[in-house]
């Protein structure tokens, strides 16, 4: 009999069928008759008596949680008192067994028995029973929780998100328990079925944000969902800005203190970085240590990122206008000693500042792609000597050294990497500005950037708003 016929539908849904032998084969030719999906068959002579077959991932399961399911219901030699009205059907007592060992469930629906073997979950088919017991034995190697590695902790705690799904949900309801912090579950990913889960304090994060969050989420259409960069892309509210509108940590104690603060966090299976929205510019100069501090060190710390990120953004830019259009705002002995160091170099200062400034965020690439043990010393070396040679050779002058690398140091003080690229982009921008129009140039390009900053919105709420309230998205 063909397989087409041996399932019965309801709706939309293929159900299973009573004759154990034929939901076995529909399951192995759905998943590709793949050898790590293994098949065990069993009975049971004393009562109840039954037949049935176990399928699980070797690569995905627990294999000591599934010989201790096996074992409990299978060994005939150990007694198991249960009601009599239990026996009559196998599969009750096979269920009622099964969640004794751990946790269980029946379904008589393909997707959700096909969703639990490709997950790691035990399935058991009993003969004689169009349902099939789903026992929880998902296992697997996962990395360790260790230190942040892209946002260094000085003061605080030292845990950070790993690609466990449930360990880092367990990580944020250790530090938040109350019964307000609720979670929702969501599955995104044609092919790859990736979980997703949305976390926020009910009473503190408002509810138009998260009514726009579920929007959006059950609107992704893609195949797979191998990352959070992924999920981030379709929470955006413009995809074309240099500027992110959304934040992702791996620090449990920053996800927690978002979420006191009324914002949403969504964890996705598979990566150790969590998204938080909605947000404003501003906050991504705001580090969790800043809390840990005493109040004005904080607050100083946090202007002295600004300072950072302006020197970053306009220094290269001011440095051109005023050398090309606007000799007249510089100290006389600081112009000569300038005019000096630039007489033997063949180029105009744009072309100068945009090789030293392309060079140096090469070395910086090639410092992070390079093996840890020695992309940073490359880097470094890489710099100084390139620097020294290109001042020796006459290509470029000591001081178009000095702010390249002043730009340089100055873009690390941002605590959030995903801000820092967006200056690296605007920089080049800024200068060639400056090389045609001056500062008029500068100016009309920090219009359009104030202007393009206060157009943006973040799951809907302004992100150009200092701050946002609790309850109106703020978190």
């Amino acid at each position: 009999m063909a397989q087409a016929d041996v399932q019965t539908t309801a709706g939309n849904e293929t159900l299973l069928v009573k004759q154990m032998k034929l939901n076995i084969e529909h399951l192995y030719q759905t998943v590709g008759q793949s050898p790590d999906y293994v098949i065990r068959h069993y009975s049971r002579s004393v009562e109840p008596g039954l037949t049935a077959a176990v399928v699980y991932n070797a690569n995905l399961s627990n294999r000591q949680a599934i010989d201790d399911v096996i074992t409990h219901l299978f060994d005939e030699s150990r007694p198991c008192e249960q009601e009599r009205d239990e026996h009559l059907n196998p599969l009750h007592w096979v269920m009622a067994q099964a969640s004794l060992i751990g946790s269980a469930a029946k379904s008589m629906n393909w997707k959700t028995v096909i969703r639990a073997v490709v997950t790691g979950d035990l399935i058991i088919f009993v003969e004689g029973s169009s349902e099939a017991v789903i026992v929880f034995t998902q296992g697997m190697e996962w990395r360790a929780i260790t230190e942040p590695t892209t946002q260094v902790t000085i003061r605080g705690p030292k845990d950070s998100f790993t690609e466990s799904f449930s360990t880092n949900i367990s990580l944020i309801r250790r530090r938040v328990k109350n019964e307000n912090l609720w979670l929702e579950m969501f599955t995104v990913g044609d092919l790859t079925e990736t979980d997703v889960a949305v976390m926020y304090i009910n009473g503190l994060a408002d509810e138009k944000v998260l009514q726009e969050m579920r929007k959006r989420l059950n609107a992704i259409r893609e195949d797979g969902i191998l990352e959070s960069g992924t999920i981030e892309k379709h929470l955006m509210d413009k995809k074309l800005s240099p500027f992110p509108t959304i934040y992702d940590t791996e620090r449990p104690d920053g996800v927690v203190g978002h979420l006191m603060d009324g914002r949403i966090a969504v964890i996705v299976d598979g990566t150790p970085f969590v998204l938080i929205a909605p947000v404003t510019f501003f906050q991504f100069f705001q580090s969790v240590e800043d809390v840990y501090q005493l109040s004005d060190i904080g607050v100083l710390i946090r202007l002295l990122r600004y300072v950072g990120y302006f020197i970053s953004l306009m220094l290269p830019a001011l440095y051109i206008a005023a050398i090309t259009f606007h000799q007249e705002m510089i100290p006389t002995p600081l112009l000569i000693s300038l005019v000096a160091q630039r007489e033997g170099v063949p180029f105009p200062v744009i072309v100068e500042a945009l090789l030293m400034e392309l060079s140096f965020e090469l070395m910086r690439e090639a410092g992070v792609r390079m093996p840890r043990a020695v992309g940073q010393a490359v880097s470094i070396v890489g710099a100084l000597i390139l620097g020294q040679a290109a001042v020796q050779a006459g290509i470029v002058s000591a001081a178009m050294v000095i702010i390249v690398a002043a730009t340089g140091i100055a873009s690390f003080t941002a605590p959030a990497f995903n801000i820092a690229i967006s200056v690296r982009i605007l920089r080049f921008v800024l200068m060639i500005l400056a090389s045609v129009f001056g500062l008029f140039g500068i100016l009309i390009g920090l219009f359009i950037l104030v202007a393009h900053l206060s157009s943006l919105k973040s799951i809907g709420m302004p992100y150009f708003a200092f701050n946002l309230k609790r309850g109106q998205g703020k978190g």
